[in-house]
């Protein structure tokens, strides 16, 4: 099931998207939350006449660099022996057909294509078993950073946890197994171009790997996402730039590069 975050006349839904063509897609209204037991309510709005928000409010954006072996060579980074975390608040999260304002203290912004893992439940220390009972879906990401601020500076706060530097996207797909989800084309273009291609078997730490690393040092909320690294391809991005991730089996994250006001 795809579950998209919504508003329609000024209100905030929840609905699970029905069909295929794009062009044809409705939303079934969701009766309360879907991280616990939902009904579908049966009144459906066309997609095209509703604005999609980032499909969750994450407490936490635990994100995973170089977690694709040729991303970090391409960045002259060693390979990490172990899942190497940062975050992203959540103040950065927006949603598809949102601006990515470009940062007034940046002069080189860069795209990273991602697969982005939701947490349904409340969970913590937890082992490589029950990973799968704990994952509500996936979506797509995009871990926009401002590399010459991540280059001259020791922390990432900045580089990649400003406004508008987390897009998530356009719905989160609670088909996917894990197996499922661990063997996926992950696809980035600018204008149409492709920059990024890569598929998410490549990663060095498994989805298993890298919520068992976070979840042993802390408590994982529903709602939570973490971002599991990006393949080769990142590169630049300017102001007018339509940058797109694209995920086989979830769907299409779209935003455009705007000057900040």
């Amino acid at each position: 099931m795809r579950i998209a975050r919504f508003s329609i006349d000024g209100n905030v839904a929840f609905g699970a998207v029905e069909g295929d063509r794009q062009d044809e897609l409705v939303l079934d209204i969701i009766k309360g939350i879907p991280f616990a037991d939902f009904e579908l309510s049966g009144t459906k709005v066309p997609l095209s006449k509703v604005r999609l928000l980032p499909p969750v409010l994450p407490n936490k954006v635990v994100a995973f660099g170089r977690n694709y072996a040729e991303h970090a060579r391409e960045l002259g980074n060693e390979v990490p022996d172990a899942p190497f975390a940062f975050f992203k608040p959540a103040t950065s999260v927006i949603g598809p057909g949102d601006e990515i304002q470009y940062p007034s203290f940046s002069r080189e912004l860069h795209h990273e294509a991602e697969l982005a893992v939701v947490i349904g439940r409340l969970c913590r220390e937890v082992p490589r078993e029950r990973v799968k009972d704990v994952i509500f879906g996936y979506t797509c990401a995009n871990d926009v950073t401002a590399r010459d601020v991540q280059k001259r500076e020791k922390q990432w706060a900045r580089a990649k946890g400003f406004d508008t530097s987390c897009p998530l996207g356009p719905w989160v797909e609670t088909g996917l197994d894990v197996a499922a989800a661990s063997d996926l084309t992950v696809q980035l273009t600018v204008n149409g171009a492709q920059r990024q291609l890569g598929r998410t078997s490549e990663m060095i730490h498994s989805i298993e790997d890298l919520v068992v690393n976070i979840s042993e040092a802390m408590t994982l909320l529903p709602g939570d996402v973490i971002l599991t690294g990006t393949p080769a391809g990142v590169g630049p991005l300017n102001v007018g730039d339509e940058v797109a991730v694209t995920i086989e089996g979830i769907g299409t994250l779209t935003n455009k590069v705007v000057k900040r006001g």
